[in-house]
């Protein structure tokens, strides 16, 4: 168990670099104002106030963390010149610190920090010969359900090799979810090039198990694919090579939808819950009414403890669907 915790740690931290790296250049860019026209509001219209609630300000990926004390600025001057365009404007590649990279590593360092920790307890604990229990015994428990009833069974005979992976994934996608719920902090998988960059490694894994379980011809047959039992001659090798020029973009497309969809389902359904809850909160100061910030505060409360369920729920159907597509591509012959 200490083997596959130290495993976690360090797949959790390439998680978040990889991630950190794509979403990094996603750094939300200041509004371009326009010069020498004054904004008349048409008549009617009430003012924007600084106390409305910007939902794009609070879900978009920005060079700064909200805290309690206060904006803290991150640098936005990492930057590596790549040359000029073809109208030539300068190029470069953005590596600077965003809000959605820092709250990745801070998940990934949790994710570590906890599972170390309960590893060395629970080894602690039975070598006094008891079980163990706590928080520690809970996390365990926990592991053990990921990799019992949802890692093994989808991803076949002899998957305990899967196993540290796929439990990376779900702890570390659930510390981003919960951490994007409390005061003051970030959802980085409500960034599509989090999750992509999630869902490209799971995509990696799950062609590189293709290859390594049914060798290099049989990986092929999974691209250029000839059902069984066609005719011979003339006939049946045009009829080969006419199933070969329809089934092969058929198959490619089927390969890169599983990575698609797992990346924008997971972006979807955590940028969604908190546009609700945002616009939620937002009736209060359009309305102005005691009576409505009630009800929406009360609405908002509601949407946010089914918050908490997604995600759980959506850390689980990503490493549910990742699993079950490395066993198919096992079981492919």
């Amino acid at each position: 168990m200490t083997q596959r915790f130290g495993l976690t740690k360090v797949l959790g931290v390439v998680l978040a670099l990889l991630g950190g790296g794509l979403a990094a250049p996603l750094a939300a860019q200041e509004p371009a104002h326009e010069v020498g026209r004054e904004a008349v509001a048409p008549a009617g219209q009430h003012e924007a106030t600084s106390n409305q609630i910007d939902i794009a300000h609070h879900i978009a990926n920005a060079h700064e963390l909200e805290t309690p004390f206060g904006i803290v600025h991150l640098p936005d001057n990492w930057k590596i010149p790549l040359g000029t365009d073809s109208h030539g404007q300068p190029r470069y590649l953005d590596l600077s610190p965003t809000r959605h990279l820092v709250y990745m590593l801070l998940a990934a360092v949790i994710v570590a920090l906890v599972f170390v920790l309960s590893a060395r307890a629970v080894a602690r604990r039975q070598a006094e010969g008891r079980p163990p229990k706590g928080f520690a015994g809970a996390m365990e428990a926990m592991a053990l359900w990921v990799r019992q009833e949802v890692v093994l069974p989808n991803v076949g005979p002899h998957g305990e090799g899967y196993a540290p992976f796929l439990l990376t994934v779900f702890f570390f996608i659930l510390a981003m979810n919960l951490l994007g719920l409390l005061p003051w902090g970030a959802t980085a998988t409500s960034n599509i090039a989090v999750t992509a960059a999630l869902a490209l490694m799971a995509f990696v894994v799950i062609e590189i198990t293709g290859m390594r379980s049914l060798g290099f011809k049989g990986y092929m047959k999974t691209i250029f694919y000839l059902p069984p039992g066609l005719p011979g001659g003339v006939g049946g090798s045009a009829l080969k090579v006419l199933l070969l020029v329809v089934m092969t973009p058929i198959e490619i497309i089927g390969k890169l939808a599983k990575p698609f969809a797992l990346a924008v389902r997971l972006f979807a359904n955590m940028t969604s819950g908190h546009v609700l809850v945002l616009a939620l909160l937002g009736l209060t100061f359009l309305f102005q009414s005691y009576l409505v910030g009630i009800g929406a505060s009360l609405l908002a409360t509601g949407v946010m403890l089914l918050e908490v369920f997604v995600a759980f729920l959506q850390a689980f159907v990503f490493t549910l669907l990742t699993a079950v597509f490395i066993g198919l591509m096992r079981a492919e012959h």
